[in-house]
């Protein structure tokens, strides 16, 4: 049995508190948090356009490209305070780079170690990745791309307010060489077209383009906080989390991949209602579902008939069902059956559907990590010296209602009674 610590559900929330771009003038301030859902969410497209193998050779590709980037976002934490001209000299050696990988494997061995299950297991591979990080397949082309489309995004945003730096041409450069280089992806060319005027942008570029604008909205909008979070960076704190609880769960790869990009877009409806927290949501019987039916109006508008209309209905489809559109809610267990999403129990998760070919999704999981990614958002506020009403409402209100919640082996009462 594998525990979820307290350790590592902090260690995965300080990418909130990693600023970007900080030697530039910014409009807004970019964090690393954001930038690495902004990033699964172009990689989790390519992955798609991309694969074209047996569901088998598919699945391996999603799951290699949501590990890998994790692999990579926790080394980034470890080493965030070594700036990139610095990094890049000491991979240039060898030796040192062997020093420094040792040194990052031994600050993230507390946290991740528990989840190995073997020689093959999830510490070998994030040895293997961190010793040699470097790869040049599918999963390694599609995570450069999605890094560099991220990037480049927010560089566009900031490069209008630094045309006095003389950096500023040259980084423009890099990302377009970059970019290029990954157009040999199925969808890049589409990624990267835009509006020039003549005709609209395609629905693959909009769409990845209007998840971007989720990094604009915070949580919490009326209470004061630090770190201050972003709806985007929040979908990719309760991705991370639902991948490790999937992992203690002992859920099939299958489970392990939808969970992780059910929970990275279970949020996207609040691009156009808006964060509504739950409370106002519970406060009148029937505004909840007046909420749903416009969110899935409104998704049908300017998401579903866009991609469809440009050809990419298994990508429609697909998100539909992270989102639950078929089952009533993202956060209710289905399994295709009889090729039909149906809602299924989490004990039939557990047994008769933990089998890559029920491609089953979890509900109330997902819905767990939502709720800890909530709890710790409003604990680290109040570490941190801010409190308010609603922060003490939401940290009662989450501890009240899973104080005796087990999930699998994994009891949530007793993981939320370790933040003191």
């Amino acid at each position: 049995m594998v525990n979820i610590r307290k350790g590592l559900l902090q260690f995965i929330f300080s990418g909130s508190y990693m600023k970007r771009w900080n030697d530039k003038l910014r409009p807004l301030e970019f964090i690393e948090a954001d930038k690495q859902a902004h990033k699964m969410i172009v990689a989790w497209l390519l992955c798609r356009l991309n694969g074209g193998g047996t569901p088998a050779q598919n699945l391996t590709l999603e799951l290699e490209v949501i590990e890998r980037a994790m692999f990579d976002y926790f080394f980034r934490l470890v080493i965030t305070d070594i700036k990139p001209p610095v990094y890049y000299r000491i991979k240039a050696d060898p030796n040192d780079y062997a020093k420094l990988s040792a040194w990052v494997l031994a600050e993230l061995e507390p946290w991740l170690r528990p989840f190995d299950s073997g020689a093959t297991g999830f510490w070998k591979r994030l040895e293997e990745f961190v010793q040699s990080p470097d790869k040049t397949d599918l999963a390694a082309q599609i995570l450069d791309a999605a890094h560099n489309y991220a990037s480049s995004w927010e560089f566009g945003i900031l490069k209008g307010m630094n045309s006095f730096d003389p950096e500023v041409p040259e980084i423009e450069k890099s990302f377009q060489d970059k970019l290029a280089r990954r157009r040999n992806l199925t969808g890049m060319d589409k990624l990267l077209e835009r509006d020039n005027g003549d005709s609209a942008a395609s629905a693959l570029g909009g769409f990845a383009r209007l998840c971007g604008q989720l990094r604009f909205q915070k949580r919490w909008s009326q209470t004061p906080r630090i770190p201050e979070t972003s709806v985007m960076g929040h979908m990719f704190m309760v991705a991370c989390y639902s991948y490790f609880f999937s992992l203690a769960v002992d859920a099939c790869p299958a489970r392990q991949v939808n969970n992780f990009f059910c929970a990275l877009f279970h949020d996207l409806p609040e691009l156009l209602t808006r964060d509504i927290i739950s409370p106002v949501k519970k406060s009148v019987d029937t505004l909840g579902g007046l909420i749903r039916n416009y969110e899935n109006e409104e998704l049908e508008r300017r998401v579903f008939k866009p991609l469809r209309a440009e050809g990419h209905n298994t990508l429609a489809d697909r998100l539909g069902y992270y989102l639950g559109l078929e089952v009533g809610s993202e956060f209710h267990e289905c399994a295709m059956v009889n090729g039909k999403p149906t809602r299924v129990s989490f004990e039939d998760l557990q047994t008769a559907y933990n089998d890559n070919a029920f491609d089953a999704k979890d509900g109330k999981l997902i819905k767990i990590c939502d709720n800890l990614a909530a709890f710790i958002e409003a604990y680290t506020a109040m570490r941190n010296g801010i409190s308010s009403d609603h922060l003490h409402q939401a940290i009662w209100r989450i501890r009240s209602e899973n104080a005796k919640l087990s999930i699998g082996d994994v009891h949530v009462g007793a993981l939320l009674a370790d933040f003191d």
